[in-house]
């Protein structure tokens, strides 16, 4: 099973092993398997983030490699919001990477050989393609004051990854706009730290300049978003400002809060982004029975967020 260290910052390199095995793979994929280049650079990434993964807890030649690693980083991948698709994709790829290596006697067992994709204790929330979250976030109207909130509201909730328990505890305290960053507390009140890209600092802003003043009222107190009553907005609050804009968009899925925070992990993870990163932008302590967690510094997580959020 997959243990991911909880002390290192650093992202360590592919151990050297893997690297070489992994070129000789997408060189085969290329000029005899014939792959498109969009399918060989998808499979690319995959591998690329599993070897990564591999080469944290100490492998550094393909024998090493167990059934259980390949597993968990499955179970992981479905945990963290990619679609089954994407999470069939991963097992593709592993499963040739590792069929290769067979054949080409650069290792003496498949650990894929048995392997099925993980079962779900629970059924995950549908995903918004980057599409349909465009067209989301045109459905207020900016030009009234409400609707300047509920764009702010619905950029951060996405934009961030947030828990819509995260989202209505935001105090203005917590708006690190400076560095980029919020500071949300999460599940049993472990603090994180989550990037937030251009889109969302500039929604918010305005959002702060031109419409909370108006809404604050003498029981107002320092959360960011605030209902017509000058209140902290509630989780059915949030739930019913969604499912009208979800209406006025034109979106035939059914979408929760939560359905954006999985849109947000599926959308870093399928452009490529780091598991850790993800992990930790989403609060994940512990995720099914793989223990994963790890500090990532500041500025590695605004770098991925940036490099690979569709409105960073």
């Amino acid at each position: 099973m997959i243990l991911m260290p909880t002390q290192s910052e650093q992202r360590p390199e592919i151990a050297p092993e893997l690297q070489g095995a992994l070129q000789r793979f997408l060189d085969y994929a290329m000029l005899e398997r014939g792959l498109s280049d969009n399918t060989a650079q998808a499979y690319r990434r995959d591998l690329i983030r599993y070897l990564t993964l591999l080469t944290e807890v100490g492998v550094r030649v393909p024998d090493a490699i167990s059934q259980a690693d390949v597993s968990a980083l499955l179970k992981l991948l479905a945990e963290l919001g990619l679609e089954a698709s994407s999470v069939a994709r991963n097992l593709t790829a592993v499963r040739m990477f590792h069929r290769f290596l067979l054949a080409e006697d650069l290792a003496q067992r498949d650990p894929t050989e048995h392997l099925r994709p993980p079962k779900l204790g629970r059924k995950l929330p549908s995903v918004l393609n980057v599409y349909e979250i465009e067209r989301l976030m045109l459905a207020p109207d900016v030009e009234t004051p409400l609707g300047l909130r509920d764009r702010a509201l619905l950029e951060m909730l996405y934009g961030a990854g947030l828990r819509v328990s995260e989202l209505i505890g935001l105090a203005r305290t917590d708006l690190l706009f400076d560095v980029e960053v919020i500071r949300v507390m999460g599940k049993g009140n472990r603090e994180r730290v989550v990037p937030i890209g251009s889109e969302g600092i500039e929604w918010v802003t305005a959002y702060l300049d031109d419409v909370r003043p108006g809404l604050v009222k003498p029981h107002t107190g320092q959360e960011v978003f605030l209902n017509f009553r000058g209140a902290r907005f509630s989780r059915m609050g949030v739930w019913k400002l969604l499912r009208q804009y979800v209406a006025l968009a034109g979106l035939e899925k059914k979408a929760s809060p939560h359905t954006l925070r999985h849109s947000f992990a599926t959308h870093l993870l399928e452009g490529g982004a780091d598991l850790r990163a993800v992990q930790e932008m989403l609060g994940h302590a512990n995720i099914s029975t793989t223990q994963i967690y790890t500090h990532v510094d500041r500025e590695y997580l605004k770098e991925v967020h940036r490099m690979f959020h569709p409105r960073a």
